[in-house]
Order: C-alpha cells, then sequence, then structure tokens
C-alpha cells in the first residue's frame, strides 16, 4: 500500500495556485490597438486552516473510530402501492356516468363523493322506497289496532327492505333519507354517488362522462400512499439473516434514503424469476416514492464484527484511486490513499491507509480537492 500511495502522490503536489491575472485592452486615440499582458503569479498554497477558515470553508473533521456496523444485503426492488390501505371503486348496478367529482392524481377524504350515477334500476328501487314509506306511514298513523298485527309488521317490513335495497344498490343512507323526506316521488330519478371509501390519492379513473358502467368494473383506485410497499426478488440463499422486522432501507436515486422495516416474506417464488419476494414497508409522508419507481433495497442481515470505517463523504477519487484528507499536525490536510472494503449505508469500510485516532475531513472534501488539483496543475507551467 505505501509503494502504490507513493506513486500516486510522488508527483508535485506542492499546493501551488497559479493566478492569471486579468487581461488588459488599451484602445489609443486615432488608430486601434489591443495589448495583452498576462501575469503569472506563483504562490505557494499549504493546505492549512484556521477555525474560522474551516467552518467558511464548509470542512468538518472527524476522528476515525472503530464501528461496528450492521451487515447488509443491497438488492433492486420496485416501489408498489400498499394493498391494504387501497381501495378499489365499483358501481353494484349497470348505471350511466352523470358527472364526475375527481380526477387522475387528486386526494379525496374518505366519504367525498367521487361520481355520480344514474341507472334505471336505481330509480324503480327509490320509487319503491317512496310508495313503501307512504304506506307505512299511513299504517303507523292508523295504529296496529285499526289494521292489525299483520299489516303493521307486513308494512313495516316493506318499508326496511325497500330501504336497504338502494342502500344496497350503491345508494348513500344521507341520500335515501333526503329522499325520503322529500316524499317527493319525481325525485326519483335513479341518479346516485359513489363516494371515497378511504382517504388517499386517485391513481386510476378510467371512464368517460356518459359511459355506461357494468356492474363489479373499476372507476377509481384509491391509495393511501403515506405508508408503500417496496418488493425485491431474493434467492433463497441471499435470505439467510432475514425476517419480518429486519430494519432496512429504500433508495430511487442512490442519494436520498428512506427508513424501512421487512413486513412479509412471501412463501411463493415468482414463477419466471424463481425469486422469493421479500416485502418493505417505508414510511412516505413526504410524497417522494411512487407505485412504480424501481428502487435500491439494503436489508440488515446480521450484526457485523468491529471494523474501521469513515463517513462515506469522506472518499473521494484522484488519479483513480480512494483517498481521505488526514489532518497532520500544524493543522495541515495531507491526501493519504485507503483501502476501501465493504460499503454499508453511510459508511464505507477501510482496511487500510489510517487508523483509529487519526483525524480527517469529513465534509468539504471536495474543496481540498480542488486546491490539491488546483496547485498540481500550476506545477506543470
Amino acid at each position: 500500500m505505501t509503494g502504490l500511495m507513493q506513486q500516486v502522490f510522488s508527483e508535485n503536489f506542492t499546493m501551488k495556485i497559479i493566478k492569471h491575472a486579468t487581461l488588459c485592452l488599451l484602445i489609443g486615440t486615432g488608430s486601434s490597438g489591443v495589448y495583452a499582458q498576462e501575469h503569472h503569479e506563483e504562490e505557494e498554497a499549504s493546505l492549512i486552516f484556521t477555525s474560522q477558515e474551516l467552518e467558511a470553508a464548509g470542512i468538518s473533521i472527524e476522528t476515525v473510530s472503530v464501528q461496528s456496523l450492521e451487515e447488509t444485503l443491497r438488492v433492486p426492488a420496485e416501489v408498489r402501492t400498499n394493498a391494504y390501505q387501497t381501495a378499489h371503486v365499483t358501481p353494484r348496478i349497470q348505471a350511466q356516468v352523470i358527472s364526475r367529482h375527481v380526477k387522475l392524481g387528486d386526494h379525496t377524504e374518505a366519504g367525498q363523493p367521487l361520481v355520480t350515477l344514474s341507472s334505471v334500476s336505481m330509480a324503480e328501487a327509490q320509487g319503491e322506497l317512496i310508495l313503501a314509506e307512504r304506506e307505512w306511514q299511513r299504517v303507523r298513523s292508523l295504529g296496529q289496532k285499526a289494521v292489525g298485527q299483520s299489516r303493521y309488521t307486513e308494512a313495516e317490513v316493506a318499508r326496511q327492505q325497500a330501504f336497504a335495497k338502494v342502500l344496497a344498490y350503491g345508494m348513500q343512507e344521507e341520500q335515501a333519507l333526503e329522499l325520503l323526506s322529500s316524499g317527493d316521488a319525481t325525485k326519483a330519478v335513479g341518479d346516485f354517488d359513489l363516494l371515497s371509501p378511504i382517504s388517499g390519492t386517485v391513481l386510476t379513473d378510467n371512464f368517460v362522462k356518459g359511459e355506461l358502467i357494468e356492474p363489479g368494473r373499476v372507476l377509481f383506485e384509491i391509495s393511501d400512499e403515506s405508508v408503500l410497499w417496496v418488493e425485491a426478488g431474493l434467492n433463497s440463499s441471499s435470505l439467510t439473516g432475514i425476517e419480518v422486522g429486519s430494519p432496512a432501507r429504500v433508495s430511487v436515486d442512490g442519494s436520498e434514503w428512506f427508513n424501512g422495516s421487512v413486513v412479509q416474506l412471501h412463501h411463493q417464488l415468482d414463477e419466471t424469476t424463481r425469486t422469493q419476494a421479500v416485502r418493505i414497508a417505508v414510511s412516505n409522508t413526504s410524497d417522494r416514492l411512487h407505485p412504480g419507481q424501481f428502487a435500491e433495497a439494503e436489508i440488515v442481515v446480521g450484526p457485523g464484527s468491529p471494523q474501521i470505517a469513515v463517513p462515506n463523504s469522506a472518499l473521494t477519487i484522484i488519479k483513480g484511486f480512494p483517498v481521505v484528507f488526514k489532518l497532520e499536525e500544524g493543522g495541515e490536510f495531507h491526501p493519504e490513499l485507503v483501502d476501501v472494503g465493504q460499503v454499508i449505508g453511510d459508511w464505507s469500510v477501510v482496511n487500510a491507509g489510517i487508523e483509529a485516532g487519526d483525524e480527517i475531513a469529513v465534509e468539504g472534501v471536495f474543496h481540498l480537492k480542488s486546491l490539491l488539483l488546483k496547485s498540481s496543475i500550476g506545477d506543470e507551467h
């Protein structure tokens, strides 16, 4: 490792910066001309900073220590809807679309009207309900003694059945009671609303106004996306150490990670890939994840052994090799070539190059690298 470090850094990285002066333009009276003068001022630029300069440059320092990082497994995955928080909205009878009240992507609240439908079957049921209600009110006003026990019960049951029928067809109880209170048979036109069964986001709404909808057809798919599923397919050999409750995290862009945990292990293999699905539940209150996105899942599969590790932000690449900036005595930073092992979450295991107790830059590394490379370019001129 020492020889390799000498090979990489033996070239002249002496922290010199070439400053190029501005180009001066001189325009004379009566004639035009351009006079260009380039100044090369060479200065020694050491990577030594005061505490104020460190703060201004955004450079932070941490002491290298031994970490007991958990062993993890990274696998490709896909974001999916949470079926336990998803609902399909369908008509129970054949009906025609009169008007829609929400569209794709809208957020809905439980009980909110989604679409107004109209049906001949519903109109008939509504008319039967009004008639049954009138008969029941007439019989009840006469009293059980006047009409007899049988007729009294018959009228009461008929009213209850008519009410239950319009509800079974899809009319809401509030709408049915409003129809009864009006007592107006002309309002039995067959119109009724389908309401949102849950609060969530409209994921599908594949229909048009005026369309005749058959019973059971899905008009809306609504899902509460506050918690989503992320599914990964694993070979049987990779499942060791994974169980319900295992911590996990997920990323769709490689930079932002969302914490979650394993909630289910499928017992049936995928017939095409011959893999077993692992389902991770991930909080999505920020609405940054969406069903259908490809993702990377990192699942904890066991405890790790003590190892020297540094934050990923401390590492940079110079001439194709991984480097950290070590703070030496006197407050000067020096690039140190390191042998990087496994990357575990936000940490990288370091097999050689630095030791526990060393102080390294963990933020502002790009600034240090730019100064180093800038001085190298200057030395070549």
